[in-house]
C-alpha cells in the first residue's frame, strides 16, 4: 500500500494550478458535489468538481475548532478560540487551505461515487480556483485525473475447450520413490576411497578475507553434489579422501561478511556412503502398512497418481484462465504499472537492471489484466467471500510467508491490506467458477475432472465478509508470481 501522508500541506490559497497526488484516503462524510467526467482513455477520466461555499462550510467549521485546539493565545483556552480572533492571528489564508485538506478526500469521494467509477491507484488533483480567502465565497474548483477499471465485454466463458496432459506413471517414477523411501530407511557406512556424488563427508571449514578468520565450522556432515553449502564447494572436494584439505574462493552466505570473496579451506575428516535396504517384503513391512513389495509398489504410484491429479488441475487452471484472457482485451493504465514496476525494481535495488524492468512491467501487466476480469467476473457471478474461507486463505497465506497466522494478520491490518486478501479469495473463486465450467480433457480425449478443485465456487457458509470494490486499489500488490496468477 501506499504511504499514509499527505501532500496538500504546501499549497497556499494563492497558488493554483498546483497539482497534489493523493497519498490515501480518509474516510470522510460523502457529500453531493457538482462534478462532471472527462474519459481520457478507456483507464483514466478527469474529474471537475465544483464545491460551492455551502459544500464547503462543515469543512471551514472543523478548521476553525481544530486550529481553536492548536493555537495559544492568552486570555483563551484551548478549543475556545473565537473564529475572528483565529482570522486575526492565523489568517484566513491558513483556515481556507485547512479546510480544503480537511475536505478534499470527500469531495473527490462524492464524486466518485456519484458517477459510479472504480478508481485504480492514487489520483492527481489540480486546485484551479479557491473561494475568496476574505469571505469563502465564490466555489472551490478541482480538477482530478484518476486511472479507472476499466469497461469490458465479458467474453462467454461457458465451455471453454481446455487440454492437459494425461497422468502417465512410469517404471522409471516409481522406482525414484521407492529409491527415496529407502533412503530414509538406509545407513552410513565409513569407507576408505575418494569422495563421490552422493556420499556424506563430515568438513571442518575456514573462511579468510586477507588473511583474517572470518568464520569456521568443524563437523559439517554434507551431502556431497547437494549444492547446499557453498558455491564450488562439490567440485573442489570431488575425488578428496580422508584427512586431504583443499583450498578454493567462494562468496559467503550469511553473516556479516555474506556476499563477500573468502578463500575458504575445508578439511575431509570421514567419508561415507549411505547403504540401502534391499527392495523386498522386508522392507516393505518395515517402512509401510503393506506385507510385501508389489503392494508397497502400487501404494507409490497411487501417491505419483495423485500428485500428477493435483499438477493437471493446477495446468488446467492456468489454461483456462490463458483462453479467458485471449478472448478479451483489457486495457492497461500506463502510469499504474510503471509506479508499480519503479516501486518494485526500488524495492530490490534494482533500477537500473533493464532486463529486469522488461520482466518485472510484463509481469505486472499480466496480474493487472488478470485481476480486472477475475474481479468483474465475480461481480457477474455474485462471489461472496465467507469469514471462514478468508480465515482459511490467510492462514495458508501465513505459512508461505513463515509467520504465524496472527502476526500475519496483524501486519496486514496495519498497512491496510486485509481487503486485498478479500479480493484475492474472491478472484480465486471467479477462476474456480471459470473452470468449472471449461471442458476440460487430456490428449488422450479424456475428461479431466475438476469438481473436487472447483467446490470453491459453489458458494459459502454465512457470515460474508465485504467483496464490492473492497480491492479496486489495486496498487501495492505482488506481482513476484511472474505467471500473472496465483495457484
Amino acid at each position: 500500500m501506499g504511504p499514509r501522508g499527505r501532500r496538500f500541506e504546501s499549497c497556499r490559497p494563492d497558488k493554483t494550478h498546483q497539482k497534489h497526488p493523493f497519498n490515501s484516503f480518509d474516510p470522510q462524510e460523502i457529500f453531493h458535489v457538482k462534478t462532471t467526467v472527462e474519459q481520457l482513455s478507456p483507464t483514466r477520466v478527469k474529474l471537475e468538481i465544483f464545491v460551492t461555499p455551502e459544500e464547503l462550510k462543515p469543512s471551514i467549521d472543523h478548521a476553525y475548532s481544530h486550529i481553536a485546539e492548536q493555537v495559544n493565545i492568552p486570555g483563551f483556552r484551548k478549543g475556545k478560540v473565537p473564529p475572528p480572533l483565529i482570522d486575526q492571528r492565523v489568517g484566513k489564508d491558513a483556515v481556507l487551505e485547512h479546510a480544503v485538506n480537511d475536505g478534499l478526500d470527500g469531495f473527490y469521494r462524492a464524486a466518485i461515487t456519484e458517477k459510479e467509477l472504480r478508481p485504480l491507484g492514487r489520483p492527481e488533483a489540480d486546485i484551479v480556483e479557491w473561494p475568496s480567502n476574505k469571505d469563502f465565497t465564490g466555489d472551490l474548483q478541482l480538477k482530478i485525473e484518476v486511472d479507472v477499471r476499466p469497461e469490458l465485454d465479458l467474453p462467454d466463458y461457458n465451455g471453454l475447450a481446455v487440454t492437459v496432459d494425461p497422468i502417465e506413471v512410469s517404471d522409471e517414477e516409481i522406482d525414484s520413490e521407492l529409491e527415496k523411501l529407502r533412503s530414509r530407511f538406509g545407513t552410513l557406512i565409513t569407507v576408505d576411497r575418494p569422495i563421490k556424488t552422493g556420499d556424506f563427508a563430515q568438513l571442518d571449514l575456514i573462511a579468510t578475507i586477507d588473511d583474517a578468520e572470518v568464520d569456521n565450522a568443524t563437523g559439517i556432515s554434507y551431502e556431497v553434489g547437494s549444492g547446499e553449502l557453498l558455491e564450488g564447494l562439490d567440485g573442489v572436494i570431488d575425488s578428496l579422501t580422508a584427512g586431504e584439505t583443499t583450498s578454493f574462493e567462494a562468496p559467503l552466505l550469511g553473516g556479516e561478511f555474506a556476499g563477500k570473496d573468502a578463500l575458504v579451506t575445508v578439511t575431509i575428516n570421514s567419508v561415507k556412503e549411505r547403504e540401502l535396504p534391499e527392495a523386498d517384503d522386508d522392507f516393505a513391512q518395515i517402512s509401510s502398512e503393506f506385507d510385501t513389495i508389489d503392494e508397497l509398489k502400487a501404494d507409490l504410484k497411487t501417491q505419483v497418481e495423485r500428485q500428477k491429479a493435483f499438477s493437471q488441475v493446477t495446468d488446467a487452471r492456468t489454461k483456462t484462465l490463458d483462453a479467458l484472457l485471449a478472448l478479451v482485451e483489457v486495457p492497461v493504465p500506463p502510469k499504474l504499472i510503471e509506479d508499480e514496476v519503479h516501486r518494485h525494481l526500488e524495492n530490490e535495488s534494482r533500477l537500473e537492471d533493464d532486463e529486469h524492468r522488461a520482466e518485472v512491467t510484463e509481469s505486472s501487466t499480466s496480474t493487472f489484466k488478470t485481476q480486472i476480469l477475475l474481479d468483474i467476473i465475480a461481480e457477474k457471478e455474485e462471489v461472496k467471500v465467507s469469514q471462514d474461507e478468508l480465515t482459511q486463505y490467510l492462514v495458508q497465506s501465513a505459512a508461505q510467508y513463515g509467520m504465524e497466522p496472527a502476526e500475519f494478520v496483524q501486519v496486514l491490518d496495519q498497512n491496510g491490506q486485509i481487503p486485498s486478501m478479500v479480493g484475492e479469495v474472491a478472484r480465486n473463486k471467479a477462476l474456480a467458477i471459470v473452470l468449472d465450467k471449461a471442458v476440460v480433457t487430456d490428449s488422450n480425449g479424456k475428461t479431466v475432472d475438476v469438481s473436487e478443485f472447483t467446490t470453491i465456487a459453489r458458494g459459502a457458509d454465512e457470515p460474508f465478509v465485504a467483496v464490492d470494490g473492497a480491492d479496486d486499489d489495486h496498487e501495492g500488490h505482488d506481482h513476484s508470481d511472474h505467471e500473472g496468477h496465483s495457484h
